[in-house]
């Protein structure tokens, strides 16, 4: 016998899970709390990250009385993004909140992060702010202080807080971006690179009381190198051959110089054999031509993404008369040669 399927949410809301037993009854039961005290329907999907402490269980005893709640299973620990991405894959609302599990993120803010993006059609994503934030000074708050100008500087994306896990999409933005390695500390660049308009409003911030916090000092210099690429996709992703091809002739064109002047050297009768200058000039175009060939590469590579149905290269939605609706739901469309041609 076939079960209707049950109508989507309007909020979606995804909470990674790793190693947080302690905090599963009291979380789920201030999400419910905060989010009856609005009018939207809300769906909890509560993605367990290969706990090892009994989260899976927990969560599975919590489920069955609560048909909101949709536990989601990881066969072992891959990391917040991939559990983020496995919570994004199944989300149905449109509307979609993140959070973190371990009640430092304050659940009876939800509704007002959903708020602006109801009354206010001009936002797409609202990232919450810990601006009183309740964390040890040098360990926690400067770092993380330093980063997010360090992030916002590299981005142009300009946030007081980029650390803050509680925030609001609309489902279009969530639809529009995927998760690798450990890209979740720049949902905000990748929502603007998928062109997201972002907000940011103060949020409450609680001390943790149980559990241990999953992150080390080792997490600084694996921010630096998820910057450089952050950094690298927003601006050249689809013109490597810009970011090769320019450090290529940056590299090439002293070489150039430097085998022209030896070359006039050689042409006057002195001895250039044995000149350290020779091995650095022929280094310098190999190591440009290198570049530019790499740049090459990566434009061929781009293009055969692209056109091959990988991600859009645009995303564009059609002007609607008369909508009365916050955002347009145009669905997002790749350009193609085919399909523009001109009977």
């Amino acid at each position: 016998m076939n079960t209707a399927p049950t109508p989507a949410p309007d909020v979606s809301i995804v909470v990674p899970i790793y190693n947080e037993v302690e905090n599963l009854p009291d979380l789920v039961e201030r999400i419910a709390q905060a989010m009856s005290a609005q009018p939207l329907s809300f769906e909890l999907l509560a993605v367990d990250d290969g706990s090892r402490d009994g989260s899976a269980d927990t969560l599975r005893e919590l489920a069955a009385t609560r048909p909101w709640l949709r536990p989601v299973f990881l066969a072992r620990n891959y990391g917040q993004s991939s559990a983020l991405q496995a919570g994004f894959d199944r989300v149905r609302g449109r509307y979609v909140v993140t959070l973190d599990a371990d009640l430092q993120n304050e659940p009876g803010d939800i509704p007002l992060l959903l708020e602006r993006l109801e009354n206010d059609s001009s936002v797409d994503m609202v990232s919450g702010w810990r601006k009183d934030r309740q964390d040890a000074e040098l360990s926690r708050k400067l770092p993380s202080r330093i980063a997010n100008r360090l992030i916002s500087s590299a981005t142009g994306v300009h946030l007081h807080d980029y650390g803050c896990a509680l925030k609001a999409y609309r489902r279009p933005i969530i639809d529009r971006i995927r998760l690798y390695g450990e890209l979740h500390r720049f949902i905000p660049s990748l929502a603007k690179e998928a062109g997201a308009r972002i907000t940011e409003v103060p949020v409450r911030h609680h001390a943790r009381t149980r559990g241990v916090s999953k992150y080390g000092i080792d997490r600084t210099f694996r921010v630096i190198l998820d910057l450089i690429l952050i950094v690298f996709f927003m601006r050249y992703r689809q013109r490597p051959l810009h970011a090769f091809g320019g450090l290529g002739l940056w590299l090439a064109a002293p070489g150039v110089l430097i085998l022209a002047w030896l070359l006039l050297q050689k042409v006057l009768g002195e001895d250039i054999g044995g000149r350290p200058l020779l091995l650095a000039g022929v280094m310098l175009v190999l190591m440009g031509v290198q570049m530019v060939v790499a740049g090459l590469i990566g434009e061929l590579l781009m293009r055969i993404y692209h056109e091959a149905g990988g991600a859009p290269q645009f995303h564009a939605q059609e002007y609607v008369p008369d909508s009365r609706v916050n955002m347009p739901a145009a669905r997002d469309q790749q350009a193609q040669a085919a399909t523009n041609k001109i009977a």
